[in-house]
């Protein structure tokens, strides 16, 4: 047996174990933290920014209102996250990933978990969170919005709020999934209403409260 082929079925098998311990732990601190909302964001955002100032606003509210606040764990828009739920004396959870650049772990996080793989981040992200909050962001931000509004409207996993905040960045997207996909019979005529475009971080936070305490899933 050839030895490269022996060594590499050795070390993809050892690294089953290392995606479990990362499931375990993760499972173990994210199961007892309670209810969730899970906050998105270009890590690319700047303290200036009026979407960081919205986001430490919005996690700050979600606190109050006894949410803990998942975030990347990164800078930009999930250090503002995690800012403000901290502010707030709330549980501010970051998700870290090691990667070469872009992801540096922000000093705001009460919960910090560290992860290789980044699907079982993603697992983590969707497990614990009663509501997804997305802020403008690059690829990795519409990566969680599709995986998010996929798994709904495919109903592996229960319908929750999901709330893009910025309505002139998000209204290229939004036109384009209302006419163009709904037009071509790509979704369903009422798959856009699964999601919703809101700025002010008082109203966002008023409509994960009200769906959380109508439909009993918080």
């Amino acid at each position: 047996m050839d030895r490269s082929i022996y060594d590499f079925a050795s070390q993809d098998t050892w690294r089953i174990f290392r995606i479990m311990a990362e499931f375990v732990e993760s499972f173990e601190t994210m199961s007892r933290i309670g209810k969730a909302v899970t906050i998105f964001g270009s890590a690319r955002t700047k303290p200036s920014s009026i979407y960081y100032k919205k986001a430490v606003q919005t996690a700050h509210l979600l606190a109050k209102q006894k949410f803990a606040v998942i975030t990347g764990g990164g800078p930009g828009i999930m250090e503002a996250a995690n800012r403000g739920a901290k502010k707030a004396g709330g549980i501010s959870v970051g998700l870290n990933i090691h990667l070469p650049a872009e992801q540096k772990p922000n000093p705001y996080q009460t919960h910090p978990i560290h992860f290789h793989y980044f699907f079982c981040r993603k697992v983590c992200f969707v497990k614990y969170a009663s509501a997804f909050i997305l802020f403008p962001g690059g690829f990795g931000t519409l990566d969680e919005f599709f995986e998010a509004i996929t798994l709904m409207q495919t109903d592996r996993i229960d319908r929750f709020p999901l709330v893009l905040v910025g309505k002139e960045y998000w209204k290229g997207m939004n036109k384009w999934i209302k006419t163009t996909m709904v037009k071509n019979a790509m979704i369903s005529m009422e798959d856009p209403d699964l999601f919703r475009i809101l700025d002010d971080p008082e109203e966002i936070v008023d409509y994960v409260h009200q769906y959380c305490s109508a439909t009993g899933r918080c």
